[in-house]
């Protein structure tokens, strides 16, 4: 049987996301360019499409059909993170004007990011807000 998963976890776990992605964008940015300007323009544009791309990546993955395990958050983060980078990459190169540096920050924030993700997935796999009460009745052993 599917597990139910709500609109409301997906929008609260974008946003918790969105938070630890953008501060790694703006500080990694800024290393890389050395300006703090740059870094912040490039991690508050990315507030806007990252969110959107994620909530929908999020909706993509509930219809996936993967067990949750490992594997599945493994596999979700490189999705997630061919995605964003191509996101940050662009971006980067259109504030700051040079190809080479959007390509620099992308690929900087590719481990970075991937590290990040996994440990967010694996809390979030362990939080049952917005799922229904069979996951919280499995949690504690109960089954109806």
């Amino acid at each position: 049987m599917t597990q139910k998963v709500s609109y409301k976890r997906h929008l609260a776990k974008t946003i918790t996301w969105r938070v630890v992605g953008t501060l790694d964008t703006i500080l990694l940015s800024w290393a890389i360019t050395g300006n703090p300007f740059t870094g912040l323009k490039i991690g508050l544009a990315e507030v806007v499409t990252k969110m959107a791309l994620y909530y929908f990546h999020e909706r993509i993955w509930v219809k996936a059909g993967i067990d949750d395990s490992r594997k599945r958050h493994i596999i979700k983060t490189i999705t997630w993170r061919a995605l964003g980078t191509l996101d940050t990459i662009i971006l980067s190169w259109i504030i700051s004007g040079d190809p080479f540096t959007g390509l620099k920050i992308g690929f900087a924030e590719v481990i970075t990011k991937m590290i990040l993700y996994y440990f967010h997935e694996r809390s979030w796999y362990k939080i049952n807000y917005g799922l229904d009460k069979r996951k919280r009745a499995k949690k504690w052993g109960r089954t109806s």
